[in-house]
């Protein structure tokens, strides 16, 4: 006898589906694909009659073709402007346009029109940050994920409930802080940043750090503190201790932490990162 499933086991496989990254349905009607029943996929299916043949094509015109060969223009154009450029050229690219920004605004702005991230082609939107624009603390943390993605703002799934849990546990609304990403697109399946898509990212992140001017950067997360501290240790050796990064002429003080996503799953952890947080306060 087949087992039904539970609420709870449905409600984990779905789970389960959008953390592989299904996220939307591919139809915009459900399909009950039980109720087939023994029927075999395509048992629906006829071979077209010659009948059916469609009509053949009619010779062309002269202006059938300037204007077919002009909207293949513009394909080409929309293609190769949407075609990631190298890792290099796009870091190049990046560093030059970053440093014309004089304000968040106009990074944001730079942001949108920049093609050198490869994320940009699956993501919805644009997580540039939230909070304040101008804060003593700045949280850095990996990528955004879905409820993110949706929403165009770091931090506001359960992961960012937890982060704001974090922050008021020390004195510390949204309002205070101002909380953004190494990378500013949602990798597929929420799947870590890859060196490459970091460092495209990088130039507007070092600006952003320089316009917001904090007195405190609070890298969250493994991958986060890697490319703040430009080191390779697990997050583990990382946490805790206090380092400085450079960000033009000044040099910021520095710490990493536990993500908040990383405690939800492992609550014995909350102890170190009150630790960390304790930290924060104090140097505030």
């Amino acid at each position: 006898m087949t087992k039904q499933a539970s609420r709870e086991e449905m409600l984990a496989l779905l789970d389960w589906f959008q953390a592989m990254g299904a996220d939307a349905a591919v139809d915009e009607a459900s399909r009950d694909w039980l109720a087939r029943g023994s029927t075999p996929p395509g048992a629906d299916y006829a071979w077209p009659r010659r009948d059916d043949a469609p009509a053949p094509p009619q010779p062309e015109s002269a202006q059938s073709r300037r204007i077919l060969a002009q909207s293949q223009t513009s394909e080409i154009e929309r293609a190769r402007a949407a075609t990631p450029l190298g890792a290099s050229e796009a870091e190049i690219g990046a560093r030059r346009i970053a440093r014309q920004a004089g304000s968040l605004e106009a990074l944001e702005a730079a942001l949108k029109d920049f093609n050198g991230c490869g994320l940009k082609a699956t993501a919805t939107k644009l997580c540039f940050y939230r909070g304040a624009p101008a804060a003593d603390l700045m949280i850095v943390g990996e990528a955004p994920g879905r409820d993110e993605d949706l929403a165009g703002k770091p931090f506001v799934g359960r992961a960012g409930q937890l982060l704001d849990k974090m922050l008021a546990a020390i004195g510390l609304s949204e309002s205070d802080v101002h909380i953004t990403n190494i990378v500013y697109w949602r990798p597929p399946g929420n799947r870590t940043p890859t060196p490459q898509e970091a460092l495209a990212c990088r130039p507007f992140l070092e600006r952003q750090i320089e316009l917001v001017t904090p007195k405190i950067l609070v890298a969250v997360g493994g991958a986060a503190a890697k490319e703040l501290f430009g080191v390779t240790e697990g997050i583990m050796r990382l946490r805790g201790k206090w380092r400085e990064v450079a960000a033009g002429e000044r040099k910021i003080p520095a710490i990493a932490t536990l993500h908040p996503a990383y405690l939800l799953r492992t609550p014995a952890a909350k102890q170190l990162a009150w630790q960390d947080l304790l930290q924060i306060r104090s140097k505030l």
